[in-house]
């Protein structure tokens, strides 16, 4: 499978996206959002998904022109609509405005609408920290429903994203951000592309029978995903698109969309400035001593804390280059003729 640097593939995605009327700011956005999300080792949310895009854009479902349009303000309150426009602009528009009125007030309350793939919602808790706030969000995704109930026979959730950033002092921020299913849908794709099999205890056949075989979640007929943690994952994942989609004007999973070539997000983040709550400023030592007491005593065990497992593939595909698995890259072959 071929290996390229973080730069080609930088230009290669912005001259894709070009290519189909793409302003070039917005593609730079989009190819950078792809680009760090592969050499953070996250390949489900990076560069491979470019060619759905594509013909996500071709299809009408994707519009790169979309702008974010403002549904309501309320002060510290803002909800978007994003007319299907790229997802890695609109987010950053997104956070941007709830930075400034979590600044202003404290605390700011921001949902989005009909959005295209809003990309690994870590990169937006990213963006949060690095203005020295926290940031809570719920995302759910308006597709075929994918991931069984607790204990259901039929799929009823999305694999809707959970996400919390925390800023750190003088280090990295930490950042938790998982699918409430027990891996992702995206995941699937590439082990599916690469003729791997999922981890066990994941997902279901069409009957459903445990199966390690990732066909069941990428062609007819289908079998479903199962949550994290049973009924908590699955618990959690229904909170995420009553909040993420039925409180932002999204839409939930009880649409029964069909399968479209785009994928659709609605999002609900919660921003609001540390210093401002009991603690006031001690709360930054606070969280030092508790993350360093993650790794005390613990010699000869690799404990990780959220967000190191990400700094380390940074570093490592920084160096080494990014992998492109071999069905992604005959995509990639395609778009070019």
């Amino acid at each position: 499978m071929p290996v390229l640097s973080h730069q080609q593939l930088q230009s290669l995605l912005e001259q894709h996206l070009v290519r189909v009327n793409t302003p070039q700011n917005s593609a730079r956005l989009v190819a950078a959002n792809l680009v760090d999300a592969s050499l953070k080792g996250h390949d489900s949310h990076g560069v491979t998904l470019l060619p759905r895009y594509i013909s996500a854009i071709l299809a009408g479902d994707l519009n790169p022109l979309a702008k974010l349009r403002v549904v309501r303000d309320a002060g510290p309150l803002l909800a978007f609509n994003g007319q299907h426009g790229f997802g890695q602009v609109l987010g950053k528009e997104m956070m941007e405005a709830g930075i400034e009125r979590a600044l202003q007030f404290g605390v700011a309350v921001v949902s989005l609408a009909d959005s295209h793939h809003l990309g690994r919602i870590g990169a937006w808790a990213e963006q949060v920290a690095d203005a020295g706030l926290v940031s809570i969000h719920f995302a759910n995704v308006a597709a075929p429903s994918a991931v069984l109930p607790f204990d259901g026979r039929h799929p009823r959730l999305g694999t809707n994203p959970f996400c919390v950033g925390v800023p750190v002092t003088g280090r990295r921020p930490v950042i938790l951000d998982f699918a409430t299913s027990s891996i992702a849908g995206n995941k699937a794709r590439i082990a599916f592309n690469e003729g791997r099999a999922i981890p066990e205890g994941c997902a279901v056949d069409a009957e459903g029978n445990p199966t390690t075989d990732p066909r069941w979640l990428m062609q007819d007929p289908r079998g479903a995903l199962l949550a994290f943690g049973r009924h908590k994952g699955a618990g959690l994942s229904l909170i995420c698109s009553l909040l993420g989609a039925a409180l932002s004007g999204g839409e939930t999973e009880s649409h029964q969309i069909a399968p479209r070539p785009g994928i659709i997000n609605n999002m609900l983040s919660i921003i609001f400035d540390p210093a401002r709550l009991g603690a006031g400023e001690n709360y930054a030592q606070e969280v030092l001593a508790q993350l360093d007491w993650m790794h005390h005593g613990q010699e000869g065990r690799d404990v990780m804390l959220p967000g190191e497992p990400e700094a380390r593939a940074y570093a490592q595909r920084l160096e080494n280059g990014i992998y492109v698995d071999e069905v992604s890259w005959q995509q990639f072959e395609a778009l070019a003729q």
